[in-house]
């Protein structure tokens, strides 16, 4: 084991100082240090090594490989599955189920010129794929802009028995046979140049919102020899988007409004990209370098399950939202975790005047 030199600035140190500027919500390198200068006596005792100056953070995000910080957010990960293996989700399956899917960061293309997506623009994605169990990222791939979100399929190993749930942009049906020749089920869009010839019609109940349950063969040669097995295709109209999908699946043994159910699931994946955009430091970039971008957006997922790890630990009724909001404020507190975090009875407090000192005569 390596011995730390006593002031090197430790890849802990790095990742306690990003981890404050997640939790306390930083903007920048300049504003990380001057915060935690002002804490300078209590630094220590939080774990602190190293000197904590705005030169040694730049220099640390840059040079640290930030292949660390996804080993360390994998074990946060696989900390927090079994935990909420048991939670409910808006299907009622005790199989696995996925949803995958990427957002854009976009950036700078003068200060981000290894992240090139179009001309003039700069971009980053972040493909994801969510357990629906607790909504926890089990695979992340961070990427240029330029690469196009079928291209992650090949880098994903199906789970046998597992549902994965995909929008159109997933469609090929080459790594799509290998999810079905693996014993795991997807259930993605199709798209209307996507040829398919009918074999067969299923009765379907429209109250329920199904339009039409069939049995397909892809009629393309080019998709045929790729995918040369039968598909379902399912069509349904959702009442809240005013909008009617088609989706295809390898599974032909659950009821229709199960499968537009589960599709439906995929929207899960998006607004867990909108909180943690919200809500984590991942569109205000601490560094321009591709080493630096990564690590932030990985000590970001690690604080995101981190916090679910805490929240379903100690019973917590409070929102992810909640618990950052009461984080921020009292990180540096010599108060028990559990006693910050406990929700307290507004109602009971509201009515406890006692020792109110009167502010105005009547």
């Amino acid at each position: 084991m390596a011995t730390l030199i006593p002031g090197e600035f430790s890849c802990w140190d790095q990742l306690l100082a990003m981890a404050f500027a997640q939790l306390t919500y930083r903007e920048s390198l300049r504003d990380i240090e001057s915060c935690l200068r002002a804490l300078q006596s209590k630094l220590y005792h939080t774990g602190f090594r190293g000197k904590v100056s705005r030169s040694t953070l730049a220099d640390a995000n840059e040079s640290h490989d930030w292949c660390i910080f996804v080993y360390f957010a994998q074990g946060l990960i696989a900390t927090a599955r079994p935990l909420h293996a048991c939670d409910l989700m808006g299907v009622d399956r005790h199989q696995s189920l996925y949803a995958l899917d990427s957002t854009t960061i976009d950036l700078c293309l003068s200060l981000f010129p290894w992240a090139k997506f179009r001309q003039r623009k700069a971009a980053l994605k972040m493909h994801t794929l969510l357990d629906l169990h607790g909504n926890i990222p089990t695979f992340i791939r961070v990427t240029s802009g330029a690469v196009h979100d079928v291209n992650i399929l090949d880098e994903i190993m199906p789970e046998a028995g597992a549902f994965y749930v995909m929008d159109r942009a997933y469609i090929d049906f080459q790594p799509l046979s290998v999810f079905a020749l693996s014993s795991a089920f997807f259930v993605v869009r199709t798209k209307s140049n996507v040829l398919l010839e009918r074999r067969n019609s299923h009765p379907v109940d429209e109250s329920t919102g199904v339009r039409s349950d069939q049995t397909v063969i892809l009629s393309s040669v080019e998709s045929a020899t790729a995918y040369p097995d039968s598909l379902r295709k399912v069509s349904y109209f959702g009442a809240e988007r005013n909008k009617r999908l088609e989706v295809l699946t390898n599974n032909f043994t659950l009821l229709a409004r199960t499968i537009a159910d589960i599709y439906r699931q995929r929207w899960q994946v998006e607004l867990f990209f909108e909180w943690i955009k919200q809500h984590l430091r991942i569109k205000a970039l601490c560094g321009t370098g591709e080493n630096a971008v990564k690590t932030q957006i990985w000590i970001a997922v690690s604080i995101y399950v981190l916090v679910a790890i805490m929240r379903k630990r100690l019973g917590l009724e409070a929102s992810f939202y909640q618990i950052l909001q009461i984080l921020s404020v009292t990180l540096f507190e010599k108060t028990p975790i559990l006693r910050a975090l406990q929700a307290f009875d507004s109602d009971s407090d509201l009515f406890n005047t006692g020792n109110q000192l009167i502010l105005f005569d009547v």
